[in-house]
């Protein structure tokens, strides 16, 4: 029988007593889904899965995603390695705090990453939930925030000058990361955004992917961010992720950032990631411009 176990964070919760190897009945997806909503991360451990069950979970839950930056595996155009050889010298994948891809003009709703080379040590993922974040935020600056746009972007990170770009393969990364000039587009997406299917608002914002805040000068928008990042990091908002060989973990990116650690020097890693789209479609938003100087005032 499937259990579930809260982590006692902000989100988060643990799924026993399902075997994610099989085929599971609509029943048994449609509770699994109710829960990935309700708690924003799931973590199944004592998994022995294969990429094809990886797949098939994962496309009960929603269609294939994309994953613009990173070369899928051979024969499996939707599967991409998160890895790292025990010996390589380039900075940690996934640093900073972001939810994935959403500078695309319709981000996605969910990722699924399997445990498949766990380290001893080291390797945590931290989770902080958007909801939370917004929901303690004071009145004045929900209503200074409401109707805003932050402008995203992956040129801090797949630029051809970005964290990921030359540079960076120059350090020997093992990872099949395609850096370009396509990372340099930007897309708007509301600062306080609403979830496509609970409704609930949270702060879509992220040191990662957003570059500044639609209609606002440069300077003043990065004090903006640099408070709503120091904000939404908050402990009480975060859950920390120690994985697990053989242990899937499932999250929710409209609703949460994450954020990779490192601590595992001398140690292999590697895990196989599916992106999740949304069920429904979207309308895709208005591509973004660099902010542009604004009025006198605003949000501080």
């Amino acid at each position: 029988m499937m259990t579930l176990e809260p982590t006692g964070a902000a989100c988060g919760a643990f799924v026993r007593g399902v075997d994610l190897s099989r085929a599971l009945d609509e029943a048994a997806t449609a509770a699994l889904r109710a829960a990935w909503l309700e708690h924003g991360v799931l973590a199944f451990p004592d998994q022995r899965m294969s990429i094809a069950d990886l797949e098939r979970f994962t496309l009960g839950l929603g269609p294939r995603g994309d994953d613009p930056f990173i070369a899928p595996i051979p024969g499996h155009a939707h599967v991409v390695e998160i890895r790292r050889e025990a010996d390589e010298q380039a900075p940690i994948f996934a640093e900073s705090w972001h939810s994935d891809w959403s500078f695309l003009p319709v981000p996605p709703a969910g990722t699924a990453l399997y445990g498949t080379i766990v380290p001893p040590v080291g390797g945590d993922t931290l989770f902080a939930c958007g909801a939370a974040a917004w929901d303690a935020l004071p009145a004045a600056d929900r209503a200074a925030l409401a109707g805003r746009l932050g402008v995203h972007s992956a040129r801090r990170g797949y630029a051809r000058d970005g964290m990921y770009g030359e540079r960076d393969r120059a350090r020997g990364r093992s990872m099949a990361i395609r850096f370009g000039d396509d990372a340099l587009a930007t897309r708007l997406h509301p600062i306080a955004r609403p979830h496509p299917e609970t409704g609930r608002i949270a702060l879509f914002v992220s040191p990662g992917y957003t570059i500044g805040i639609d209609g606002m000068d440069e300077a003043e928008s990065a004090d903006v961010l640099r408070g709503l990042f120091e904000h939404q990091k908050r402990p009480e908002f975060v859950y920390r992720h120690r994985w697990q060989p053989g242990m899937l973990v499932l999250w929710d990116n409209r609703r949460l950032v994450h954020a990779a650690t490192g601590g595992y020097e001398g140690h292999r890693r590697l895990l196989h990631r599916i992106t999740i789209a949304e069920r429904l479609p979207l309308a895709p938003a208005p591509p973004g411009r660099m902010p542009a100087p604004a009025p006198a005032g605003g949000l501080h």
